[in-house]
């Protein structure tokens, strides 16, 4: 593909608002599977590249037949599937741990490679896929990789999926118009599936408090899938405690102590093989302080800490709406994970570049920019400064979110609006 043409015609799609965006006919190109790709990204700070090693059909496709076309433009990475004759079919956004690697110390000595797995609906006849990375220098998104899928292929695995248990926690409706959230256990022995599922509740019940899902709840599909570890909890490695369990997830993800992920992709892709969702929950059991979120791709939460139901609202911010994190003084391994000359594509945060693109329409023309911290101003949508890692040049919308603390009350209005568009895109 021509570099500029790609990059063009990415960017031109991008700036196109919703309800504009040419429909596409699911029953015209798509079945009611769906397809996955197992890719591996490796690279450094400098460089990187993306390969294929392996495509499967799955049994269940389960997002909205009406929301195939990404209208958000959130994401560090950008998934296309195009016909043969190059018509636009698919496409969504989406991060990896792989890219907040790149911004740490280490990789700018080592490179390393991550596994990172994509869906979309299974095509019925052959396509090309198109993998596009954000350059942060300008935002803009260029051509990484691309490869052909073709369904008819004798080396495109068709299993039927794993086969472990799915429990209903709680069905709203059918998968197609609804959010259908997975929760997948990580060091959970086969004798304690019943407190994973008690778990999910007690997740569940302080999850639909806060707005907006409060008022969303009938919105949402929520399935488990009853996937045991050999052994109970995670590891640590900073303090000798190895366990074996089925993601192999791991605190001190990059020497963060709090900082708990699972590093290959793969194996929570294999766990959810026979699943439906629309976003995937990891739900740890365990009691240390930790978790992530990673946009459109998992949220980790803690199931025993005193503050693992906050922590977990918050981490499902990042994995299912794009939001970024609104704190400056805690420890990360990111070294200027944010460029100040661009405007961050989150829709929580802001460098004043663009600010037209986010909140701008929310803030009351008597109210300064930048806004005071004060207690006057306490729920006031503002442009405060501080924000994604930074002290000085990134902005947010309110003094107090949950996007920046776990005292919070609640979500601002502008990550609300954020939430509420997503869920809205997931239901049509």
């Amino acid at each position: 593909m021509n570099r500029l043409f790609g990059i063009l015609f990415i960017t031109l799609l991008l700036s196109l608002p919703f309800a504009e965006l040419a429909a596409v006919e699911y029953n015209d190109h798509f079945t009611s599977q769906r397809m996955r790709a197992d890719l591996i990204l490796t690279g450094n700070a400098q460089t990187q590249s993306a390969s294929l090693r392996e495509i499967s059909i799955e049994p269940l496709w389960a997002g909205s037949p009406n929301s195939l076309i990404d209208p958000f433009g959130y994401g560090d990475y950008f998934v296309q599937v195009r016909t043969i004759e190059g018509e636009v079919i698919y496409s969504k956004g989406f991060n990896t741990l792989f890219r907040e690697w790149r911004d740490t110390p280490q990789a700018q000595t080592l490179t390393k490679s991550f596994t990172q797995t994509i869906w979309f609906p299974c095509p019925k006849h052959k396509v090309e896929v198109l993998l596009y990375e954000r350059i942060k220098s300008t935002m803009e998104l260029a051509p990484l990789f691309s490869f052909i899928a073709d369904p008819e292929d004798h080396n495109v695995k068709k299993e039927s999926g794993s086969q472990y248990p799915v429990t209903e926690i709680e069905v709203n409706g059918q998968m197609k118009h609804k959010v259908d959230l997975l929760i997948i256990p990580e060091g959970y022995t086969e004798q304690q599936m019943e407190k994973f599922h008690n778990d999910c509740r007690t997740f569940l019940d302080y999850f639909f408090v806060m707005e907006p899902y409060s008022s969303r709840r009938d919105d949402f599909n929520i399935w488990a899938v009853d996937a045991p570890s050999a052994e109970s909890g995670t590891d640590i490695p900073h303090e000798n405690i190895w366990r074996n369990t089925i993601l192999n997830s791991s605190f001190y993800t990059f020497y963060v102590d709090r900082y708990l992920t699972v590093t290959d992709h793969t194996l929570m892709a294999d766990v959810a093989s026979g699943a439906p969702f629309d976003a995937i929950i990891v739900l740890v059991n365990d009691k240390k302080y930790g978790g992530c979120g990673i946009y459109n791709s998992y949220a980790l939460g803690i199931s025993d800490n005193e503050y693992a139901l906050q922590v977990f609202v918050h981490e499902f911010g990042h994995s299912f709406a794009g939001l970024a994190d609104e704190y400056y003084t805690s420890e990360v391994a990111y070294t200027d994970f944010y460029d100040l000359a661009t405007e961050p594509w989150e829709p929580n945060i802001t460098t004043m570049v663009d600010f037209g693109s986010k909140w701008k329409d929310m803030v009351e023309r008597s109210t300064p920019i930048p806004t005071p911290v004060n207690d006057s101003n306490s729920e006031v949508v503002g442009v405060y400064e501080g924000a994604g890692y930074n002290a000085k040049g990134i902005f947010r919308p309110y003094i107090d979110c949950r996007m920046k603390t776990n005292k919070a009350k609640g979500f601002c209005p502008v990550c609300v609006r954020a939430i509420n568009r997503m869920i809205d895109y997931y239901c049509k």
